[in-house]
């Protein structure tokens, strides 16, 4: 089941581009409770630096994707549509359980290897976004990795 949107993911060519936006414009804070706060945080299968937005009082958070080569998807997205909305996050209850549904009725799986935890869709079967759900965590408890 569907939960709730998670996160919503925006690529940037730059932490401070973004930052320029998102905290200085926008007023969103840092989610410190992530863990990377204005650090961030390495990625390394994607070979990106995440940053974490708080979005108003709920856990929904903004992450902010910054490439670090020009070889890893997230640049790719860059160099071809600019910065902007990467994807979508849900927390579901079962990710696999949700993946397998989706899976069913038609709709294309990214293969990401090895990696667990997180199942991502093809933009073209979900009304052209990118989709990733995550394990559902409890509202409040902020303890989502």
């Amino acid at each position: 089941m569907i939960r709730r949107i998670d996160h919503i993911g925006l690529v940037s060519p730059s932490w401070e581009e973004a930052r320029a936006v998102l905290l200085e414009k926008l007023g969103f804070p840092i989610a410190d409770w992530k863990g990377a706060g204005e650090t961030g945080s390495y990625f390394k299968p994607e070979r990106t630096m995440n940053y974490f937005l708080q979005v108003g009082e709920g856990d929904t958070v903004i992450e902010i994707i910054v490439p670090q080569d020009a070889t890893s998807g997230a640049a790719k997205f860059l160099a071809k549509r600019g910065p902007g909305l990467h994807h979508i996050g849900y927390a579901v209850d079962d990710v696999e359980e949700e993946a397998a549904r989706l899976t069913d009725q038609g709709l294309r799986r990214v293969d990401l290897g090895p990696r667990a935890g997180a199942a991502f869709f093809y933009p073209q079967g979900v009304h052209g976004v990118l989709t990733e759900f995550v394990p559902y965590r409890n509202p409040g408890a902020r303890l989502h990795t």
